[in-house]
């Protein structure tokens, strides 16, 4: 009896195995009958995964890069007007995102069937295609000590002028951080910084301890620059008689030794050492090649298609079995040290947080 429920069993698993394989052989078909599929992305990278993609399965990739502002622009004018254009995207700003691309139906949540299980549940839905993270760095010419472990030391005169972050008005994921800081959960964690810092309570002059840091922060002499590179480089020369800070985009450590630079991340600092953000991957509701657009973004989620973002520190697949850069961590190890996005609260509260920093900082 035994027996015969164990062979039913693997007979059942062959059963699935051959289905899941016919599914992704029709799936496949039916991509090669469409011919082709077209793409907006916010990351340039797409083209190398296009080429790879194209050679692999003969469909013919059209990708665009844009910047993440235009992408959710052009989205809303084809999708919102009944305009063929992208069938799928790779968009970042998860607030705008949200608020004009998903709550509004122009775009369409699609998880691989191979990708369930693989991926974590919290990054299906919208699927999450890939993480990048910004976190503090200092100039350790002097030392190899972190500089700062608790960010309101940057807000202390001995720091003034001598920090630097990208301009929120550039890059909607600066402001999102900004925005994250001030909800119930960040404001509570750096109140308690605070307290732990100085041994007292934060008298407050604003909403709560999110504002009250920002406010700090940019009335330090912060320094707003254009991009994360050139934040990178100002910070890392070599040479400099005062030590320096910023806030950008992990990935560019690596400089340190392409550029000849003094460049150190602090990925301790309390109550956070940088934030972390998500760019999505969608299909179009009107998608002209939908079939294509799906064995693409199951192509993205495996190691071969990831591979084009997988050289470099800072950049995480949201499938888990695709290792990080040997000299990284993985994505979990940055989700405790990082300030995450939540789409709805930035959707809903970036707007009141943009208007603070207006009046404090330009």
């Amino acid at each position: 009896m035994k027996q015969s429920i164990i062979l039913a069993a693997l007979a059942a698993l062959v059963l699935a195995g051959t289905q899941s394989q016919a599914a992704d052989e029709k799936l496949i078909a039916a991509a090669k009958t469409e011919g082709k599929v077209v793409v907006y992305s916010i990351t340039s990278r797409i083209s190398k995964a296009a080429e790879a993609f194209q050679k692999k399965y003969g469909i013919k990739v059209e990708a665009s890069n844009l910047k993440d502002g235009e992408l959710i622009e052009k989205i809303s004018k084809e999708v919102g007007g009944g305009i063929a254009g992208a069938d799928f995207v790779i968009a970042q700003d998860s607030g705008r995102v949200y608020g004009q691309l998903i709550a509004t139906n122009y775009l369409v949540n699609y998880v691989p069937d191979s990708m369930k299980t693989v991926i974590p549940k919290e990054f299906q839905n919208p699927l999450v295609f890939q993480y990048i993270n910004k976190v503090f760095m200092f100039n350790n010419d002097k030392t190899k000590t972190p500089v700062v472990k608790n960010v309101w030391e940057l807000t202390q005169p001995k720091w003034k002028g001598l920090i630097q972050f990208k301009d929120p008005k550039l890059e909607g994921v600066n402001a999102n951080f900004l925005t994250m800081i001030t909800s119930p959960e960040w404001a509570a964690k750096l109140d308690k910084a605070y307290t732990d810092l100085y041994g007292k309570k934060l008298v407050l002059t604003t909403k709560n301890a999110g504002y009250e840091w920002i406010k700090l922060y940019f009335g330090n002499g912060l320094v707003l620059g254009n991009s994360d590179t050139t934040i990178a480089e100002n910070i890392g020369i070599k040479g400099q008689s005062a030590t320096t800070v910023g806030l950008a985009v992990y990935s560019k450590t690596r400089f340190d030794v392409k550029k000849n630079l003094a460049l150190m991340a602090m990925p301790d600092v309390k109550p956070f050492s940088g934030f972390i953000y998500p760019a999505f991957t969608m299909l179009t509701k009107n998608a002209a090649h939908p079939n294509a657009a799906k064995l693409f973004i199951e192509y993205l989620l495996t190691p071969e298609g990831f591979s084009p973002w997988a050289v470099d520190v800072g950049s995480y697949s949201s499938n888990p079995s695709i290792p990080v850069d040997p000299d990284d961590s993985p994505v979990s190890f940055w989700m405790t040290r990082l300030v995450p996005e939540s789409p709805k609260f930035i959707f809903e509260n970036r707007a009141e947080v943009e208007e603070f920093v207006n009046n404090i900082a330009y």
